[in-house]
């Protein structure tokens, strides 16, 4: 790893972590064109790369969960097993594809990502002038979102109990286990509000156990991943534990800045990039 790529990785992981522990969910998605455009990884590389930085996230907020009593391990664990399979041809899929496809795919899920953002901000400023429903689940912390310190931000909100249908619980880890192997995120923004749905879990418990779920998927990824490929360990190290200090910052600075200002200018952000990025690879699609 050459001095420029490595003066080039730290910023990016502490800004990324910044934003993930100030914004509380979709921040990791920004870590796939960080790798790709910036530090000149393949889509392959940055996708399976970004894996590690999000199971360094999972393990640093579960522990703070756990010691906080906002994990249901049996369930995250039951979650996360039937969602292996799905991870498992996700990132089967993902090796297989062809890059300029999977930097589109990438697009359209970063564009998926601010619209959820968008949503969550909206509710959130409805519910803080007293004409929205508090605790619907929106866009939620990822991996890395729940940061070292594990902070749930005051979503602690109760969902009612739904009646536990086990093909639609094994659809839906499947579906999150697809997308956490395909794309290498964390996919915390559609882990929770499974979590809530399916399940019946609160949302600060949502929360806490959808780290385990995302652990297990993650791993399940790497391990699908390996041997097929080599990984720049050195350049990610940095990247993750720049991430998870910045996600330390960005927690304190939630009782700083307005929370849905930053929401919505992360989703613009996320928005201007997934344009940009389809912009590039959208055109090769059909290039003889």
């Amino acid at each position: 790893m050459s001095v420029l790529i490595a003066v080039t990785a730290l910023p990016c992981g502490l800004v990324i972590g910044l934003l993930l522990g100030a914004l509380g969910g979709g921040g990791s998605v920004l870590a796939v064109p960080a790798l790709v455009y910036l530090l000149g990884q393949s889509p392959h590389e940055a996708t399976a790369g970004a894996l590690v930085v999000v199971t360094v996230g999972a393990v640093t907020g579960l522990v703070c969960h756990a010691r906080a009593g906002r994990v249901r391990w049996a369930a995250g664990a039951a979650f996360g097993a039937l969602g292996t399979a799905g991870s498992y041809l996700g990132s089967r899929w993902s090796a297989a594809l062809d890059p300029t496809v999977l930097m589109a795919a990438f697009a359209g899920l970063m564009l998926v990502v601010a619209a959820m953002l968008l949503v969550r901000g909206l509710r959130a400023a409805r519910e803080a002038d007293g004409t929205g429903l508090p605790g619907a689940p929106g866009a939620v912390p990822d991996a890395v979102a729940a940061g070292p310190l594990g902070d749930s931000r005051g979503a602690a909100s109760s969902v009612s109990p739904a009646p536990t249908r086990p093909v639609r619980v094994a659809a839906t880890a499947s579906a999150v286990g697809l997308l956490t192997g395909f794309f290498g995120v964390g996919g915390g923004f559609v882990v929770v509000p499974a979590l809530t749905l399916v399940l019946g879990l609160e949302m600060p418990v949502a929360i806490g156990t959808s780290l385990l779920v995302i652990l297990i998927n993650s791993l399940t990824a790497l391990g699908t991943r390996a041997g097929t490929g080599t990984l720049d360990w050195p350049l990610l190290a940095g990247f993750a534990a720049c991430a998870a200090v910045g996600s330390n910052l960005g927690n304190r600075l939630t009782s700083r800045l307005r929370p849905q200002a930053l929401t919505t200018a992360f989703a613009g952000l996320v928005t201007v990039l997934a344009v940009a990025m389809a912009a590039v690879a959208v055109p090769h699609l059909w290039a003889p």
